[in-house]
């Protein structure tokens, strides 16, 4: 048995090509397919099976449109919805792919209908666990709804046991999410390989023997997630087609300027520092340089399926229709020749400071706001006296609550208070970026609140 990562940082997730040298499975697969195709051509393998361990709530898949171009059997949940002809699978059911038997085992938890694969070639076994037992943690309970965390929550906590139960203590572990996905319930362990003995001695859903105190210690920790997810599960119940991941031509200067001046998105990404001290006046910042956080965070933070252009190096323009594929956003328009002087003339440009801690004023004068971008958990557990949070995927909901003094905005690390300064200064707002680590603050002076 030979196992194939596809990776997919910027949402954090894993996608898996299994095969014996002659047939393969692919669990998992995201809309991009082509790059399982490559991988397909590489080994010399014939997909002959396709599976799903659930519906995916943090991107569209791939699964269908591969299945179909392979003539590939779609394993799929009996029980899910979905509105396209697949193999149904149960809890149990045995499936050949060609040396390989793959065994479908029921993982409720981070969905109802949650299945995990184990893998056998008959001298050792592998297990898919999608969005069930993850590296040192478990999938998040509360996508489904409000009424069904707890229960979730009970049944992953049952699932993990049985899943380690199932399998035999050296087989490795190949989770789904769990990589930076806003689907783990917490931080996965900063592994990039594990087995299940490995996880059945550290991963805490498996070594806290009391199931009410995981079940209130996951759910009180369960942090805000993408706006975007709403979408995900229902468009791939409906089956997503084939994403276009042409570049089309530049928008010209004159359209461009007509669309910002009627406050459409018009997306610079440019890093940061190039775009504060430099940018076209109403674009906005998602810097497309931290690759891990540009998706997640521009699905979060803007109205879903709003028109887009992208502006920046043909490159990064390329690589960002892609992403925003995963998700479901299509066909962007996009100016990729030149920068704000070419990229729509006659428009003004403007920029803002890009400030260090040193230079954030101690004390309040009543003139200069903290503004806190992380989310509320995040402050909750440490933050500066006296600043103000109002969490960056909120913010376009929420500029009504914003203080009218000059606002210092700051995050974690610089990366979402890019995002909410030029958010806010297209708003009309007096703002300047605090590009530094948090962790740093209360080492240059500025005084943390009391817990």
């Amino acid at each position: 048995m030979d196992v194939i990562t596809i990776d997919t940082p910027q949402l954090g997730d894993r996608s898996y090509l299994v095969h014996d040298g002659t047939s393969a499975l692919v669990i998992d697969p995201q809309r991009d397919t082509d790059r399982l195709e490559a991988a397909v051509r590489n080994a010399g393998v014939k997909i002959t099976h396709v599976a799903e361990t659930h519906i995916h709530n943090d991107y569209l898949t791939g699964g269908l449109m591969l299945a179909k171009a392979h003539g590939a059997e779609y394993l799929v949940n009996a029980a899910d919805p979905v509105d396209y002809e697949r193999t149904p699978v149960a809890d149990g059911e045995v499936f050949q792919v060609g040396d390989l038997s793959v065994k479908a085992v029921a993982t409720p938890g981070h969905t109802h209908t949650h299945l995990s694969y184990i893998v056998s070639d008959g001298q050792g076994q592998a297990v898919f666990s999608g969005g069930s037992l993850l590296y040192g943690s478990v999938g998040r309970t509360d996508l489904v709804s409000d009424d069904d965390t707890e229960t979730l929550t009970r049944n992953q906590y049952a699932s993990a046991r049985r899943l380690v139960a199932e399998a035999v203590q050296d087989a490795p572990l190949y989770p789904t999410h769990g990589f930076g996905s806003f689907c783990s319930s917490g931080p996965a362990a900063q592994v990039d390989s594990s087995t299940i003995g490995e996880q059945a001695r550290d991963n805490h859903a498996l070594t806290d023997p009391d199931e009410d105190h995981f079940v209130s210690e996951l759910i009180a920790n369960l942090s805000a997630y993408p706006a975007y997810y709403a979408h995900m599960s229902p468009l791939n119940i409906e089956g997503p087609g084939p994403a276009d991941l042409t570049v089309p031509e530049s928008v010209d200067a004159g359209e461009l300027g007509r669309r910002l001046n009627d406050g459409e998105w018009v997306i610079d990404l440019r890093n940061r520092v190039a775009f504060a001290s430099n940018h076209l006046d109403g674009s906005v910042s998602f810097e497309y340089g931290d690759g891990s956080s540009f998706t997640g965070y521009l699905g979060w933070v803007l109205p879903w399926n709003d028109k887009l252009t992208l502006l920046g190096t043909h490159e990064d323009v390329e690589n960002a229709i892609r992403d925003l594929s995963r998700i479901g956003i299509d066909s962007p328009d996009t100016a990729t020749v030149g920068g704000p002087a070419e990229w729509a003339h006659g428009v003004p440009t403007a920029k803002y400071p890009r400030v260090g801690w040193d230079e954030v004023p101690r004390g309040s004068t009543g003139d200069e706001v903290i503004l806190d971008v992380r989310r509320t958990d995040e402050f909750e557990t440490s933050h500066i006296r006296g600043a103000v949070n109002i969490p960056v995927h909120d913010l376009p909901s929420r500029m009504g609550d914003v203080p009218p003094q000059r606002l210092w905005v700051h995050c974690a690390s610089g990366y979402r208070s890019g995002i909410a300064a030029s958010l806010l200064q297209r708003a009309g707002k007096d703002v300047v970026h605090i590009d530094a680590m948090f962790n740093e603050a209360e080492s240059v002076g500025l005084p943390m609140a009391e817990s």
